[in-house]
C-alpha cells in the first residue's frame, strides 16, 4: 500500500493541518512516512500545499510529481493540480466552494461539502477535519480512533478546547462519503 497524497487550498483553509495529522496519525499506525509542506507568499489567503506520502515500505522521496490522492478545498487548487492526479486516482473537493466538476473521466472524483458541514456544526474552520473524515474513509488505511488519539498529542493546548467539535466535523465528513 501506498498512498500518494497532495492538499492543497488558499492559506488559512487548514491544508497544512490536515496533511501534518495525516502523517502524525499513519506514524501512529505503524506506517512509513513523510511530508513536504509548500506555502505561497502570504500565509492566509495566499495558496499553500503539501504532500504526503503514506506507505507499507521505506518512501525514498518526500517529492511527490503525481500523487493517487488529491485533496483540494479551492477551485484554483482543482485547476492547479487535477492534470496531475494519476490515472485511476482519487479526487475529493470542497463541493462548498468548488461549483465545477472535474473534467476527467479516468479518475474517482468525490465531492464533499465541507465548509457547510463545518457551519452546521457553528464553526467554519473546521471544514479542514471534515475533509480529513472523508479521506479515512474513502483511504481505509487510517482509523478515525488513531486520528482523535493523535490530535489529543499534537494539537496546541489552544486547539485542545475545541477538540470535541474538530471529531464531530471529522465523523460527519466521515459518513457524508457514499462509496
Amino acid at each position: 500500500m501506498e498512498h500518494k497524497i497532495i492538499f492543497a487550498g488558499f492559506g488559512g483553509q487548514g491544508v497544512i493541518s490536515m496533511g501534518t495529522l495525516m502523517a502524525y496519525a499513519a506514524m501512529a499506525e505503524n506506517k512509513n512516512v513523510t511530508f513536504y509542506p509548500a506555502y505561497g507568499i502570504a500565509m492566509r489567503g495566499g495558496t499553500a500545499n503539501c504532500s504526503v506520502i503514506i506507505s507499507d515500505d521505506p518512501v525514498a522521496s518526500p517529492v511527490i510529481a503525481f500523487p493517487n490522492i488529491l485533496v483540494v478545498m479551492n477551485e484554483p487548487s482543482l485547476d492547479c493540480f487535477t492534470d496531475r492526479l494519476q490515472e485511476g486516482g482519487t479526487l475529493l473537493a470542497n463541493s462548498s466552494l468548488i461549483r465545477k466538476k472535474a473534467a476527467r473521466k479516468d479518475i474517482r472524483s468525490f465531492y464533499i461539502p465541507v465548509n457547510d458541514i463545518a457551519e452546521e456544526l457553528g464553526d467554519s474552520r473546521m471544514a479542514n477535519m471534515a475533509m480529513v473524515g472523508s479521506l479515512l474513509k474513502i483511504m481505509n488505511t487510517v482509523t478515525l480512533s488513531t486520528v482523535f488519539q493523535t490530535m489529543k498529542k499534537t494539537f496546541s493546548p489552544k486547539l485542545l478546547k475545541v477538540i470535541d467539535i474538530n471529531q464531530e466535523a471529522m465523523k460527519k465528513g466521515f459518513h457524508a462519503v457514499q462509496l
